[in-house]
């Protein structure tokens, strides 16, 4: 998943600072300086966490002197003084943003997450002040209406669209009265928003199914045993196992676990993380911020938050949303009803008598997997040695485009675990810098993404290199063991290397045009997905991490053959979490006493969900949407794979999985350009028409 860190908020540690004429100054704040660091990489061994405060307050200050400068001036607006001005405004706040957002993210400590409360106000405000600023328009507007003076070419047309929509979205046409309460809903959302993913943080962490007898480990593999008995030692619990509700300790327990009591315990946890009536409860949040949303929407003049969002995004309305997820739903949903008829059937043979339940799935797909292709993860699992795994990405990103990676070992890295790569283009050129932080900590939010500590943009026309992160929550490795990671972690891997290279190979001068619209952003991720287990790929990195040997010829084409079950199961909870999402964001009134679980059953029940696959995330732990970033957005993934399967298929058709030429065209048109045009037209100029949803069921077996 993908992160753009959009900073609302943020710690109060001004004990260690001197204060003069009512200012608060750091001595040596590293944001106050151009970094000196090797390709001028943040210098993260000397950012502390009294750094940020100061470092947002000038920030703004700054800002708000740039926007007075470009107010001010005698001249008449053109695209030099106001637009680009504009576009280059907040250097420092964007500096600061980037670096705090990033290391919030992966190594949060309860200081950054007070301080994200208590400056998620003042940014807020500070963003409204520019969006809603009547004289910063008015010069945006003359611009606009004055285009065709400037004879711009197709990126700086891009920008100045965009930089007039910004304005009208944010509100800058409505009433006086309405702007307050804008600014108002601005504030709120930025805060629940916050506020929901810190409880999710704290359930997450809060949860351990301890285990002390050794038989509560039956079916569970010796590299799962280990790292569990690893967490009781460091918690203190030597001779016990612990279990968490993070994916590398849960999603194998489920898999493989014996116990089905045990099995339907942690399962509970993680589907009930936010609904638990503590001070961690999200239900509550939801609702304020569900109504936030609703509310800002009809003060914008759309029916629901949902006609809102979608309007800048390529589904554009949401019935769009709707007619891709039908058209998908029905042949997943079949193929699931005959996934759970295996499923039960194997429970059967083991002479449980009873329904399949959620807590069942994974514990007997596992064993249909074994009985059907005669494969299981575990087998799998020593030839995904971490490095390798990366080692194939790099050589996949080689072979396609002609990039290359070279480790650097000193230079500062957000986290003593992260490393650190440069990456060269074709010719020998630096492309930027790449850190990936591989494994979960208790600082750390779930999941995996990639973000920015610098973005790639031109400053005096020279090229500033982007800084680019990815971070994960992968198995860790053992005493014994390297990180050995499951055919999901190593996709996953893959995916978050797609949004890298997009961030690497960006072209732009603007950071107003360097965004692309939300249901576009995951097409270079999924696109890259699609190599992670060609034979050709596993020939090159998929070696076992013990004897050096290569996947068995016999292992690899099981991999492909059983690659498509289960896909029921998977494309299922994907589009239920898609749907739980639009329906609350089409809502056109949240009643007083909206009940929050009741509404997620009673759309599960409407849309005919199958009680044993419950939604890829329920509601109180639905960061995507209520976190912010993929709000009415979640359906993104399943746009966007209509346009990644129909793009690897491109691919297939040449003949050759790294042809160059069909790389470069990629390169070029998708992952070169920004949102410099309609995304729809960017993935045409690639690959000359529009996409269907049959390479989409194809790929994932539904057809």
């Amino acid at each position: 998943m993908k992160v753009i860190f959009f900073i609302t908020g943020f710690l109060v540690l001004v004990s260690a600072c001197n204060r003069s004429g009512g200012k608060v100054t750091i001595p040596d704040n590293p944001f106050f300086s151009e970094y000196t660091t090797p390709f001028g990489v943040p210098p993260f061994d000397k950012m502390k966490v009294e750094h940020y405060k100061p470092a947002f307050l000038k920030g703004m200050e700054e800002q708000k002197q740039e926007i007075e400068a470009i107010l001010n001036q005698r001249s008449l607006p053109d695209f030099e003084n106001t637009i680009v001005a504009l576009d280059r405004s907040g250097g420092l706040l964007r500096k600061v943003s980037a670096v705090f957002g990033g290391l919030n993210s992966a190594n949060t400590t309860e200081e950054m997450q007070a301080l994200n409360k208590e400056l998620s106000p003042l940014l807020s405000a500070h963003r409204d002040d520019i969006k809603l600023n009547a004289r910063l328009f008015a010069r945006v507007k003359g611009v606009y209406e004055r285009q065709k003076e400037f004879d711009l070419n197709k990126e700086q047309a891009a920008l100045l669209r965009k930089t007039y929509q910004e304005f009208i979205r944010g509100g800058v046409n409505l009433s006086p009265e309405k702007q307050e309460k804008l600014r108002s809903l601005n504030r709120e959302i930025a805060l629940l928003q916050l506020t929901f993913g810190q409880n999710m943080l704290k359930e997450t962490n809060a949860y351990r199914l301890i285990l002390e007898n050794q038989e509560d480990l039956a079916g569970l593999p010796e590299s799962l045993i280990t790292a569990a008995a690893e967490v009781a030692k460091s918690k203190g619990m030597e001779g016990k196992w612990v279990f968490t509700l993070h994916n590398p300790s849960i999603m194998p327990f489920l898999q493989f676990s014996g116990s089905r009591e045990l099995r339907e315990k942690i399962l509970k946890a993680y589907l009930n993380r936010g609904n638990n009536g503590n001070e961690a409860d999200n239900k509550e949040v939801v609702k304020k911020l569900v109504t936030s949303r609703l509310e800002k929407a009809r003060l914008m003049g759309y029916d629901n938050y949902a006609a809102f969002v979608l309007e800048d995004r390529m589904a554009k309305n949401e019935t769009n949303v709707y007619r891709l997820l039908e058209q998908i739903w029905e042949p997943a949903l079949r193929k699931a009803k005959e996934e759970a008829v295996d499923l039960q059937a194997a429970m059967e043979e083991e002479g449980i008598q009873e329904e399949l339940k959620s807590w069942d799935w994974r514990y007997y797909n596992e064993k249909v997997m074994k009985a059907k292709f005669d494969i299981d993860e575990n087998q799998l699992r020593p030839y995904l040695q971490l490095e390798n795994v990366r080692k194939g990405m790099f050589y996949v990103a080689n072979q396609l485009y002609g990039i290359s990676f070279t480790e650097l070992e000193d230079i500062p890295k957000p986290h003593e675990e992260a490393r650190a790569f440069e990456c060269k283009d074709e010719n020998g050129a630096h492309l930027g810098i790449l850190y990936m932080d591989y494994f979960p900590r208790a600082g750390k939010r779930g999941g995996a993404w990639c973000s920015t500590y610098r973005s790639q943009i031109y400053k005096d026309s020279v090229r500033v290199a982007p800084v680019v992160t990815i971070v994960c929550n992968f198995t860790r490795p053992s005493k014994d063991k390297p990180a050995l990671l499951s055919p999901d972690e190593a996709s996953t891997m893959f995916h978050e290397f797609g949004h890298a290279l997009h961030n690497l190979f960006k072209d732009v001068h603007y950071y107003g045009i360097s965004g692309v619209p939300r249901d576009f952003v995951e097409l270079p991720s999924q696109l890259m997905e699609h190599w992670a287990f060609e034979p050709e790929v596993l020939g090159v990195y998929a070696t076992h991490y013990q004897t050096g040997e290569l996947m068995p010829k016999e292992l690899m084409e099981k991999l492909q053959e059983s690659g498509k079950y289960g896909q029921g199961f998977a494309t299922v909870e994907r589009i239920q979490a898609s749907v739980l999402d639009m329906a609350y964001h089409v809502l056109k009134e949240v009643p007083a006493d909206f009940d929050i679980p009741r509404f997620e059953e009673k759309v599960l029940k409407r849309l005919g969900a199958l009680s044993q696959i419950p939604p890829r995330y329920r509601t109180t732990y639905f960061n995507h949407t209520m976190g912010g970033g993929y709000t009415a957005g979640y359906y993104s993934y399943m746009w966007a794979e209509v346009l990644d399967a129909d793009a690897y298929q491109a691919f297939v058709e040449t003949g050759n999985l790294f042809d160059s030429g069909l790389a470069a065209k990629f390169r070029q048109y998708v992952l070169a350009p920004g949102g410099i045009e309609d995304a729809m037209v960017m993935y045409t100029n690639f690959r000359g028409t529009e996409p269907g949803v049959e390479a989409l069921l194809r790929n994932r077996g539904l057809k």
